[in-house]
């Protein structure tokens, strides 16, 4: 498996959410084709066909565990994972 395959499965078994790196939530929303804008410390994914805007910020250099459990929720409603 590749970074990505690795990533997207820790995303989507949701056990390690506190312990994500904000790096890799970062990392596999680009691939999943999402389109960053950074204001400040906020970073705004936002794709084409997909309603909702997701705005994450480090916590350290971890992500947030709630945020984590939003981009699953949107990775499952739209079936992006591959």
């Amino acid at each position: 498996m590749g970074k990505f395959e690795n990533v997207l499965a820790a995303i989507l078994r949701g056990t390690s959410d506190n312990n994500l790196a904000f790096a890799d939530l970062q990392y596999a929303l680009q691939k999943l084709g999402f389109e960053v804008r950074i204001k400040g410390d906020h970073f705004i994914y936002t794709k084409q066909g997909v309603v909702e805007i997701i705005n994450v910020q480090p916590l350290g250099g971890n992500a947030k565990a709630y945020q984590v459990k939003q981009v699953r929720a949107l990775i499952l409603k739209y079936k992006l994972a591959r």
